[in-house]
């Protein structure tokens, strides 16, 4: 009986830490999303820029060929 109530236990206990486990590793997860999210908006941030100052040079091209 000893051993059953051992067994038993220990399977709860594993239970309990594996439950534990799994909302930390969710909000791991998230919390990387979060960064991956954030470092890709940067990157769009920094491209968009690049086009807009592409389209400034483009635009001081197109004026200057006007004249």
């Amino acid at each position: 009986m000893k051993k059953i109530a051992v067994v038993f236990a220990s399977a709860g206990l594993m239970a309990l830490a594996a439950c534990g486990e799994r909302p930390a590793n969710e909000t791991a997860n998230a919390s990387n999303a979060v960064v991956e999210n954030v470092v890709e908006n940067a990157v769009n941030a920094a491209d968009n820029a690049a086009n807009a100052a592409d389209n400034a040079a483009n635009a001081a091209n197109n004026t200057a060929n006007a004249m």
